[in-house]
Parts: structure tokens; sequence; C-alpha cells
């Protein structure tokens, strides 16, 4: 088990499989999970269940109307945003127990007024130009077992 909690935050998820395998992925590195804003399908949807399997009880999950209702929860924390907007891989940060990741919708991503407003820490993953942008729930593991790597 990972030394080290780190948060997982989700801005209007779309597809429930997705949510399911990030709160599995979640249970498995002992991340908290946060849900926010408008949800593209219900906390109850079977297709979600199905995908989080019987891992349900074993990840923190919380939801929140606006990211800035989490933010003011936890003013001292570093949030990191990951987008294919930016310049700046994710590699390159130190990253360290009780920071946050945030990733926005599947089809649309983060809000540019969220990037625009932390241009310090949002983030990419590399890929070869042109393609579109990797799932939302391997995105995650890729940045939480980095974040994890880091922290040992």
């Amino acid at each position: 088990m990972p030394n080290s909690k780190f948060n997982v935050v989700l801005y209007e998820p779309e597809i429930p499989q997705n949510t399911g395998n990030i709160a599995r992925l979640c249970a498995c590195t002992g991340a908290n999970l946060y849900l926010i804003g408008r949800l593209g399908f219900s906390l109850s949807d079977k297709y979600m269940k199905r995908a989080g399997l019987d891992y349900w009880n074993s990840v923190e999950i919380k939801k929140y109307d606006t990211l800035e209702d989490l933010k003011q929860e936890f003013p001292n924390a570093s949030f990191y945003y990951l987008t294919t907007k930016s310049k700046k891989l994710y590699t390159d940060y130190k990253f360290k127990d009780g920071d946050f990741f945030v990733f926005g919708p599947e089809t649309r991503g983060i809000p540019e007024a969220i990037l625009n407003a932390n241009p310090d820490t949002s983030i990419t993953i590399p890929m070869v130009e042109g393609q579109r942008s990797l799932n939302l729930s391997n995105s995650v593991a890729i940045v939480i077992y980095e974040a994890i790597r880091q922290n040992g």
C-alpha cells in the first residue's frame, strides 16, 4: 500500500464507466475521489457500479457543487490541472502527499477559465501530436502512479 495519500478530482465527468474505473483505481491506491459539478450520470448508475465492482466501500468519494468549494476546504493544498493545452509535463513536477489532481470532462476537458487562472499548475501527459487525448481513467492512472512512485 502506498505511503502517501493523493486526491483525484473529476470535474463534471460524463461517462459512468470511467468514473467507476477511477473509483477502483482510487481504492487500490488509497487516493480520495472528489466529483465536482454536474455529473453526466447518476451515482447509482449500474454501469458505474459495475466498473467499480466491489471497491465502492474502499474509496472515499465526496461530491461538491463547485471546484471553488473544494479548494476552500483545502486552502493550503496544491492543485494540478491535467490538460492537453499545456506544454508543462507532469513528470517535471515533484508531487507531495495531499496533492489534488484535477481532470476535466471527457469531451471538453477543463474549462479555459480554470486553466488560465492556474497556468503554473496546468500540466500535460505527452502524446503524439494530432491525436485525440487519452482515456480519462488511463490518464488518472498515469498521474497517480507517478505521484506514488515519487513518494515511495
